[in-house]
């Protein structure tokens, strides 16, 4: 399988941490107490915020540690690979019975007993009750507006300076001490730090902060230092990093607010005093630190001991071997062949039989047959227990999928590429999405933990981002304004926070100094996380302790647990995962069958059902189409006239025109008149008539809009990848509009009229809201027409098993009914 370190290439090599003493002209300094906007509701800035800021102030080294999380590492390693700045990848603990401690592990053992000690700290909680915990005596504070207090709901809740120091072998470890008002008793942290210096000679250090207050700070920094003496234990210079630049001093504080509960005028003294918790240069903390150079001299000696980067990590997948040793390219072959006669008989077409061939070689050559031989057993498992299943998206694309049983695509029937799912150029490991019975799909998913274990499977995270409506009621509600005013902006949001012309249009002066303010906010907001969730059905699955690689946590709902990192992250350190999804129409469907096979003798599965029955495709252009999978809706009903499908390949397009992306693009009217002969089929760029020939030269799918780009537009493999990215994450990242003036400028410039390149950047726009590509809907155009052909000759089976399905669709059950 593919190492991490494979995936991507930095763009320059991170700069070496010279030795403490080196370039005596040259100030240097590695900053080791930041925080992400992954530390939930704390880090005002985003990851890649905080490197290019560190690229630009040329730091040293950049350690990340946010609380007691890895969730952001990956974005600050990728990020830091791209940039070429050296970064540390650690965690902030907060300790129930102990100060609160950076961890940085120096190598990829230490990394995973980390990983597993966060994990346990997950554990401990079973994921809530901790808004109201009490901090210990001795835990380590962060002052006014940093992170100390409430929790979020996703750190620790459990952990104890003695699981610390069962798991510190080959940490760097960092105290914060605890910042007390002076007329606090002064806890008697010295002994303790003692004992941990004498457990790890080498490894602990005291954080040394100065946040120029007026007037300073003097008694603090006087306990650090005592405590420091007493213990032993050298200082370290830090800045407890909240934001990259000072101008994010408004959104931390917004952010304290909504951590705490309050509103901006209840928060007093713990709001921050200055804006100066940002990423300093080396030559400011220099400066700061003029009579403690040892302090800083200190932060270039830990990042010169820690040699861990996440290029390290490797998920080894499950190797598949079976009991009787027989490797998993030799089963995988083995249950092909097998499939293959299911499917074909004795006789396997020439044509699929050669597709299934160079699919094999493939196969082989990367090095998959363990990951398709996993979704193999998935879905055997599910028809084991008379589950119906069925592959989607880019899986349509293979023949073994097809002989497998995992999707019901007869590649005979369309001519889909497989390279599109498995490329040995792109180097992408391939991504199966398996849609299971919704109301059963819950046994698949304990069958994964069964079979693998929770300590070596979970599922994969999603992160929830502020989007503006969002945003705007939490900034508004924070900074005091009312809930009517909040409500007005919030539903005036059309994915975006209004502008100034639409706030005075709605009544409300956009320059009164607390609106004014709430609206910049809401603005930074967008895009940040909010907190982390489950993925709807993706697994991470491991050869080894998933656990070492990344924390796991137990998810809201019973009997799951679920890692920090989301599919994005998975994709950029090159690990695999299984999508176990779930479909309402596999229920219909199956009961529909089992309907079928107890009073008319008929037994079909999915792939069974007869082809090209026309008056299935009569039925649908009468849109006689109520509760038939995805053509349904009023926006179907009144396309499928026009349409008039009358093939498989018509139910594909079908399926995926009447969709944001090509309705917001202007596709569909000029698709139908040339469809109908009303207008000529042309191709904006000769170029282009391959990529949109099978469309009328307008462009449907997704992956027409990404050759357009490459095609046409002439991007690069990297830009159409970073183009695909940004589509992907439009909702909720919004950095899609970066490229439309390089998309349309390149386009028009290789001869496409400016009217047809604003068409496909709409059409693009509109696949970031709902991409559908072509392999996706053929995957669903097998539902639309089993389900069409269930309506069409047994009209009362369909009724039923939709009845026996409710709630689902569009329609309640006595429109069922009159149907």
């Amino acid at each position: 399988m593919k190492r991490a370190a494979d995936v991507g290439c930095p763009a320059r090599r991170p700069r070496a941490v010279p030795r403490p003493g080196a370039g005596a002209n040259a100030a240097r300094y590695a900053e080791l107490e930041a925080i992400t906007n992954y530390s939930f509701l704390r880090g005002a800035s985003h990851p890649e915020e905080l490197v290019q800021r560190a690229a630009d102030l040329d730091l040293a080294a950049l350690g990340v540690a946010d609380h007691d999380s890895l969730a952001g590492a990956v974005r600050v390693h990728a990020a830091a690979r791209a940039a070429g700045v050296r970064s540390i990848v650690g965690a902030r603990l907060d300790l129930v019975d102990a100060p609160s401690v950076i961890a940085y592990p120096g190598d990829r053992a230490a990394y995973g007993r980390l990983s597993r000690l966060l994990t346990k700290g997950k554990e401990g909680g079973k994921g809530g009750g901790a808004r109201n915990r009490k901090r210990g005596p001795g835990r380590g504070g962060e002052g006014p507006g940093g992170a100390g207090g409430g929790e979020d709901g996703t750190g620790n809740r459990v952990l104890r300076g003695g699981d610390l120091l069962a798991a510190a072998e080959g940490m760097a470890l960092i105290v914060l001490p605890p910042d007390r008002p002076a007329s606090d008793p002064d806890p008697d942290l010295a002994p303790l730090l003692a004992s941990w210096r004498a457990a790890f000679p080498g490894q602990v250090w005291l954080a040394l902060r100065r946040s120029l207050t007026s007037p300073p700070d003097d008694d603090r920094e006087e306990r650090v230092m005592r405590i420091a003496r007493a213990a032993g234990v050298p200082l370290v210079a830090t800045n407890a990093v909240l934001m990259h630049r000072a101008n994010r001093r408004p959104v931390a504080d917004v952010l304290a607010c909504l951590r705490t509960g309050r509103r901006i005028d209840e928060m007093g003294l713990d709001l921050l005093k200055n804006a100066e918790r940002r990423l300093k240069s080396p030559a400011e903390m220099t400066r700061l630190f003029r009579d403690r150079p040892e302090a800083i001299e200190a932060t270039l000696e830990i990042a010169g001991r820690i040699g861990f980067t996440l290029d390290e990590l490797r998920l080894d997948y499950p190797d598949e071997t079976g009991s009787d040793g027989l490797p998993a390219m030799t089963r995988l072959e083995r249950a092909v062949r097998a499939g293959a006669a299911e499917r074909y008989g004795s006789r396997v077409p020439a044509p699929v039989e050669t597709r299934i061939e160079r699919e094999l070689g493939i196969i082989a050559r990367l090095g998959y047959a363990p990951y398709f031989l996993t979704v193999h057993d998935l879905v055997r498992f599910a028809r084991s227990r008379g589950i119906l299943a069925q592959g989607r998206g880019s899986a349509a694309n293979s023949a073994v999928c097809y002989v497998l049983g995992i999707t019901a695509v007869d590649p005979a029937r369309s001519d889909l590429l497989f390279e599109r799912f498995v490329s040995e150029e792109r180097g992408e490991p391939p991504d199966i999405d398996v849609d299971f019975e919704h109301e059963r799909r819950e046994e698949v998913i304990q069958h994964v933990y069964e079979r693998w274990g929770r300590h070596r499977a979970a599922l994969t995270a999603t992160v929830i981002h502020f989007r503006a409506r969002l945003a705007l009621r939490e900034a508004g509600k924070a900074l005091g304004l009312s809930g009517e005013v909040t409500s007005v902006l919030a539903a005036h949001a059309r994915g975006e926070v209004p502008d100034e012309e639409t706030v005075r249009a709605l009544g409300l002066d956009p320059g009164a100094p607390r609106l004014r303010h709430a609206l910049a906010v809401a603005r930074t907001l967008v895009g940040f996380p909010r907190h982390l969730s489950q993925h709807p059905g993706g697994f991470v699955i491991g050869q080894g302790r998933l656990d070492e690689v990344v924390p796991i946590g137990p998810a809201a709902m019973p009997d799951r647990t679920v890692i920090e990192w989301d599919k994005d992250d998975l994709e950029a350190l090159g690990i695999l995962k299984v999508d176990v999804l779930g479909l309402g129409m596999l229920s219909c469907l199956r009961r529909g069958f089992e309907l079928l096979a107890a009073h008319h003798g008929r037994r079909l599965e999915l792939a069974d059902v007869p082809p090209k029955d026309e008056a299935v495709y009569d039925m649908l252009g009468r849109a006689d189409s109520l509760g038939v999978f995805q053509v349904e809706s009023r926006a179907q009903m009144s396309f499928l006239p026009r349409m008039k499908p009358r093939s498989f390949y018509d139910l594909v397009i079908e399926v995926a025109i009447v969709r944001p992306g090509p309705i917001q693009g202007g596709m569909v009217h000029p698709y139908l008149r040339r469809r109908n002969r009303e207008e000529e089929v042309r191709y904006p760029l000769p170029e282009l008539e391959p990529v949109l020939g099978k469309t009328l030269g307008v462009p449907i799918f997704q992956e027409q809009a990404m050759r357009i780009a490459i095609v046409g537009a002439g991007f690069t493999p990297e830009e159409a990848d970073g183009l695909r990215r940004a589509m992907a994450t439009f909702r909720r990242v919004g950095t899609l509009p970066q490229y439309r003036h390089r998309f349309l400028e390149r386009l028009v410039a290789r001869g496409c009229t400016p009217e047809f390149a604003e068409q496909c950047w709409r059409q693009i726009e509109g696949f970031g809201e709902y991409g559908f590509p072509e392999s996706h809907a053929a995957s669903f155009a097998i539902l639309v027409y089993a389900s069409a052909w269930l309506k069409c000759r047994y009209p009362e089976v369909f009724a039923c098993a939709l009845l026996n399905s409710q709630p689902m669709g569009f329609y309640a059950p006595a429109q069922i009914v009159r149907d």
